[in-house]
């Protein structure tokens, strides 16, 4: 059985409702997906699907490239993240890939105030980061982020980057990038981060995996995420299941 760990199926690329994504997700061996936060406006639609749906499970947090959505202090956060379906604090983190210079200050001053949210819950934290490595793994440092752990996810850095990350207790979760023809320096990555370390996700609606790559994407396809990481790895497909199974619920220990 797989686990999506990162999605976005509460977006409105999905006029069908989530009935259809999940009966792909039995389909294809997916039990579980985690519905992940990008504003504090679309909270109560992403809360709400983790409610109706016992496989489902939810975080909440604002994106870092959300510049005109409501700004989130500690209080709220640590708040709305007391509900038993709220697993993690995020997405959160740095992307200055479309960011001008005069966003960096905000950007990581919302980085800090849910690194300070995931301590004072316990719960760990879920990590965005483009063009950014650097300052990301700086702040997670400086705040302690250690203490409370997390995933870097649809991760795209280098071993380095992966390595430093985890020495602070963060897994490593791959998308479907890792699938695509140019993807090979970021498959090396994958073939070396060690299986009990190592996540798995659509980031649905984006970043469709081969076969389906410029479709839309949802969480059943994050089997061949994990079939690609079992190709490069020389495991098989189970045993990549079992491990990024485990690692979820290892690390999102409410929803165990």
């Amino acid at each position: 059985m797989l686990v999506d760990s990162h999605c976005h199926i509460d977006f409105p690329d999905y006029p069908e409702g989530v009935a259809p994504l999940l009966e792909n997700m039995s389909r294809n061996g997916v039990g579980h997906a985690l519905c992940v936060s990008v504003s504090l406006e679309r909270f109560p639609l992403v809360l709400s699907l983790a409610e109706r749906h016992t496989n489902l499970f939810a975080s909440v947090g604002v994106h870092p490239d959300r510049e005109d959505a409501r700004e989130p202090d500690v209080e709220e956060l640590v708040r709305l993240a007391e509900h038993p379906k709220v697993v993690a604090i995020g997405e959160t983190g740095l992307d200055y890939y479309r960011s001008p210079r005069q966003a960096v200050p905000w950007q990581r001053a919302r980085f800090r105030t849910h690194i300070r949210a995931a301590r004072a819950t316990g719960k760990p934290i879920i990590v965005h980061t483009r063009n950014a490595a650097e300052d990301t793994l700086d702040i997670l440092a400086e705040e302690g982020a250690q203490a409370v752990g997390g995933v870097m996810h649809c991760f795209t850095e280098s071993l380095d980057v992966a390595e430093r990350a985890m020495a602070m207790g963060f897994y490593i979760s791959f998308s479907g990038i890792v699938t695509f023809k140019n993807a090979t320096e970021l498959r090396e990555v994958a073939s070396a981060v060690p299986l009990d370390r190592l996540l798995v996700e659509t980031d649905a609606p984006y970043l469709a995996p081969v076969p389906h790559r410029g479709k839309r994407n949802e969480p059943a396809f994050v089997r061949h995420v994990a079939e690609e990481i079992a190709r490069v790895k020389g495991v098989t497909v189970e045993a990549v299941a079992q491990a990024s199974t485990e690692n979820f619920f290892r690390l999102f220990t409410v929803a165990g």
